[in-house]
């Protein structure tokens, strides 16, 4: 094999004559590796004598003179193989020698059933690929796979327990019948959503988060509980307080005043038995129905006394009414950019403040109709003054046009609290000195003086009575009146106790 290819570089080395270019012999790989199309003067060229073999063809073809125009160039044949040539024409000539790459070409197997017929089929459909890899290791490619509904593998460990729930504790599986209570209540569409809160509210929201192991579920018919038997005992007392009084309305009047001199107290505190509270900077006061109406006939005569409202409310028990004061207020919050024919122009960006207050109570009175569990969320916001601010605002027709936006100075109060009192008593919260709950029109002589500019601020106070069961469209009824004989009269909660009794967030 040597000798052969030895005998051809000298007779190329003969013809070349005494020239210094180089001819590079260039075989297309698509004739040896690609079988889609043949040239149409191709001899057919039989099949080799293994159907499962690879073989390679060097090419080694330099020289150092130009090769005449009709020169061919016709590799040694295999043995039994026919003496198919190949004629390819002589490249350009270059000034330059090249070095012509002496990596094996891999040459297309041929199936044995196909002996003696063309060695590029037609269609290389006829003959898929059996994905075996080559003798260099490749593979064919494989489709690609949809990976977006594959499950995701999780990072923490995950473990299949059997299907029964843990008891440690002692917790018991209790189904208790709420139809009673939400088929009564139309001013919403889930009411069994405030049986949930106030469960909650008396057991504590950790309680159904830790250990040991709580369910908490419920729906328009049955709420479902898995817990201790101290729990479920809880729960089936709020789920009484709620089902007991079949849902009837109760009537409450509401009164929102505000007197900007605290020293009302003077002459009202004999009528006033504090309440313990949990938020800092209020006070809570019971009084009896008379006593109340004296204290408030008494501010009503002050010049400093201003009532926001005083709304008559019908609140299905254990549900939540909100008295909502607010009047909005449009400023420019900032410059936006916007494209127009004329070029970038800037235009300012309005916003709106909600200025007012908003009361918001759930009330649920007690299985016995003696005493009334409330929570009350307060919320305040004052818009004190808008605060100018002139930035620069260049436009296509003036380069030193200037826009002013307006920074709010506010003052925001909230408040959730719950209180407990007697039915037939009247529960005064004192939120202390605040931002007026309504905008007032500043004092145009006082505005512009240092000293008298400040916001305005008031003693605000909410009074809450409660006047009874009462249907809609009727008048309401007296409050039940304790009975002659109580063996333990009402008292007001203690700090300690309340810390005890109250462990709900809500």
């Amino acid at each position: 094999m040597t000798s052969r290819w030895l005998s051809i570089f000298v007779v190329l080395l003969v013809l070349s004559g005494s020239a210094t270019a180089q001819t590079r012999v260039a075989i297309p790989r698509s004739a040896l590796t690609s079988p889609d199309a043949a040239p149409a003067n191709a001899p057919p060229a039989p099949a080799p004598a293994s159907a499962s073999t690879w073989k390679t063809t060097p090419i080694l073809a330099q020289t150092n003179a130009s090769a005449p125009a009709n020169s061919s160039f016709a590799p040694t044949p295999q043995p039994g193989t026919n003496n198919t040539q190949f004629s390819q024409p002589a490249a350009p000539q270059t000034p330059a020698a090249q070095s012509i790459p002496t990596q094996p070409i891999p040459t297309q197997p041929i199936p044995a059933s196909t002996a003696g017929a063309s060695s590029f089929p037609a269609n290389n459909s006829a003959a898929p690929s059996t994905g075996t890899p080559s003798d260099n290791g490749l593979r064919p490619i494989e489709p690609l796979k949809d990976i977006r509904n594959q499950p995701r593998k999780h990072v923490a460990r995950v473990s299949q327990t059997s299907a029964t729930l843990p008891n440690e504790a002692g917790q018991v599986w209790r189904e208790y019948d709420i139809t009673p209570y939400t088929a009564r209540v139309t001013s919403t569409n889930r009411p069994e959503q405030a049986i949930i809160d106030w469960v909650l509210r008396e057991t504590g929201y950790e309680t159904w988060h830790s250990d040991p192991l709580g369910i908490l579920s419920a729906n328009s018919k049955v709420v479902r509980v898995y817990h201790t038997p101290e729990k479920q005992a809880i729960v089936a007392d709020v789920i009484d307080r709620f089902v007991s009084s079949e849902a009837e309305s109760q009537a409450f009047g509401i009164s929102v005043v505000t007197i900007s001199n605290p020293n009302w107290r003077i002459n009202a505190q004999r009528y006033m038995q504090p309440i313990a509270v949990q938020t800092q900077g209020i006070q809570a006061w019971m009084m009896r129905r008379e006593d109340a109406a004296l204290v408030m006939a008494e501010l009503r005569r002050r010049g400093d006394f201003r009532e926001h409202s005083a709304p008559q409310m019908l609140i299905n028990n254990g549900q939540s009414a909100v008295v909502n004061v607010m009047q909005a207020k449009q400023y420019t919050r900032n410059v936006v950019l916007r494209q127009t024919t004329a070029g970038v122009l800037q235009e300012p960006e309005l916003a709106q403040f909600d200025e007012g207050f908003a009361l918001e109570m759930s009330p649920l009175m007690g299985l016995d109709g003696r005493t009334i569990d409330a929570v009350l969320k307060c919320q305040i916001d004052q818009l004190e003054k808008l605060v100018p601010v002139m930035l620069d605002a260049p436009s296509p027709l003036q380069s030193r046009q200037r826009m002013k936006i307006e920074v709010p100075q506010a003052t925001h109060f909230r408040l959730h609290e719950r209180f407990r009192w007697p039915s037939d008593q009247v529960l005064v919260v004192g939120l202390g000195m605040v931002a007026t709950p309504t905008p007032q029109e500043p004092n145009a002589l006082l505005a512009n003086l240092p000293l008298m500019s400040a916001p305005p601020r008031a003693d605000l106070l909410v009074f809450v009575e409660g006047r009874g069961k009462m249907a809609p469209g009727s008048a309401p009824l007296a409050a039940p009146a304790l009975p002659a004989a109580v063996p333990a009269p009402f008292s007001p909660l203690t700090p300690a106790t309340t810390a005890g009794r109250f462990n709900g967030r809500y």
